[in-house]
C-alpha cells in the first residue's frame, strides 16, 4: 500500500501562490527583454545571457534556445509574446519529467528517508518541515539525530521534533552516526512507526572520508532492511548556483540520490539552478522551500516554478 502525495490538500494552493511569488527574487528574466521586441539574433543573444545569469546552466540553456530557434524556423513565433510562450513550454519540457512527489509506501514500516547535504543547505530545517508534513498527512514519524559532530545539531533537530510532536532517537555527541541510525530503525520498528527520517552530518561533497561514512550509514541500514534507505533525499541550497550541480554529482555517486529538495529559492536571483539540475541529472525534485515557515515548504510544481521565474500569469503563456 502506498500513500499518494496530497497535491490537492487545502494548503497546497497557498504554497503554489507563494512559489510563484517568491521564486527568483531578482528581476524577471524577460520583463525588460521581450515587450515590443522583434525576434532576431540580438534578442536571442540577450535571452541567452539572461538564462546563464540566472544559473540555468550551459546544457539547459542550449537545449532551450535550440527549441526556440526551431520554432522560429518553422515560423511559429510571430512576436515576443509568442516567444515567451515558447520559452515557458521549453522550460516545462525539462522540468515536468522531474516533477515527481515523494510517495510513502506504507507496506514498508518504517519507510526510511535518509537526508543528506552540506552544512548550511537547510537540511535540518527541511527535516523538521518534512516531519510536520508527514504528520499532517496522518503518518507516524520518528527522527534520527545522525549528525553527531556539529555543535548543537542534536538540539536543533530536537527542537523541530518537539514542534512537530514526533519522537527522536539520539546518542551522545561524537557517537557513530551509523549506530544512531541503526538504533533508530530498531526503535521505529518496535513502535510501528510509518516514517523514519534520518539526519546525517553536513559534509562538503569534496570530503571523501565523510562521504565514505555516509555510505556506511546506508550499509548498516541494509542489515535490518535490504531495501533501506527507501529514499535518499539530497538538500541543495538554490543560492549556491552551479556548485549545487557538483554537490548533486558527488552525493549521487557516493550513495545514490533518489530525490532532491531545493531550499532558499526565495533568497536568490539565480533560481534557474533547478532547471540545470533537472537537465543534468533527471533526478526527481520532491520539494522546494521558499521561506522560513513550515507552510513555505511544499511539493515541487513545474508550472508554478516557471511562472515565478518568468513572472507570467498561470495559463497566459501556454
Amino acid at each position: 500500500m502506498t500513500t499518494e502525495p496530497s497535491n490537492a490538500e487545502p494548503a497546497q494552493g497557498g504554497f503554489l501562490s507563494r512559489l510563484r511569488a517568491r521564486v527568483n527574487r531578482g528581476a524577471s528574466w524577460v520583463a525588460d527583454l521581450l515587450p515590443g521586441r522583434r525576434i532576431d539574433d540580438a534578442l536571442f543573444e540577450e535571452l541567452e545571457t539572461k538564462l546563464l545569469a540566472a544559473d540555468v546552466g550551459v546544457e539547459a540553456t542550449n537545449a532551450v534556445l535550440a527549441d526556440l530557434h526551431r520554432a522560429v524556423a518553422r515560423s511559429e513565433l510571430a512576436d515576443a509574446a509568442a516567444l515567451l510562450g515558447a520559452l515557458r513550454k521549453a522550460l516545462l519540457a525539462i522540468l515536468q519529467p522531474v516533477e515527481r512527489p515523494l510517495v510513502i509506501d506504507r507496506s514498508r514500516k518504517p519507510f526510511v528517508i535518509l537526508v543528506v547535504g552540506v552544512n548550511g543547505s537547510g537540511k535540518t530545517t527541511t527535516i523538521g518541515k518534512l516531519a510536520s508534513r508527514q504528520k499532517a498527512e496522518g503518518l507516524s514519524v520518528m527522527l534520527a539525530a545522525g549528525d553527531t559532530f556539529r555543535a548543537a545539531a542534536v538540539e536543533q533537530l530536537a527542537a523541530w521534533a518537539e514542534r512537530a510532536s514526533v519522537p527522536m532517537v539520539s546518542q551522545a555527541p561524537g557517537a557513530d552516526p551509523a549506530a544512531v541510525v541503526f538504533d533508530a530503525l530498531q526503535s521505529a520498528r518496535a513502535r510501528g512507526i510509518d516514517v523514519l527520517i534520518a539526519d546525517t552530518a553536513g559534509r562538503l561533497h569534496t570530503q571523501a572520508h565523510l562521504m565514505d561514512e555516509l555510505s556506511k550509514v546506508a550499509r548498516v541500514l541494509k542489515r535490518q532492511d535490504p531495501d533501506a534507505p527507501h529514499e535518499v533525499l539530497l538538500v541543495l541550497d538554490a543560492g549556491l548556483g552551479q556548485n549545487a550541480l557538483r554537490q548533486a554529482e558527488q552525493f549521487h555517486r557516493a550513495i545514490g540520490v533518489t530525490g532532491i529538495a531545493v531550499t532558499k529559492l526565495d533568497g536568490t536571483a539565480k533560481g534557474g539552478i533547478v532547471i540545470a539540475i533537472a537537465q543534468r541529472f533527471g533526478l526527481p525534485i520532491r520539494f522546494v522551500g521558499v521561506g522560513e515557515q513550515t507552510e513555505d515548504f511544499g511539493i515541487f510544481n513545474a508550472g508554478a516554478y516557471v511562472d515565478g521565474l518568468l513572472r507570467s500569469t498561470p495559463g497566459n503563456a501556454q
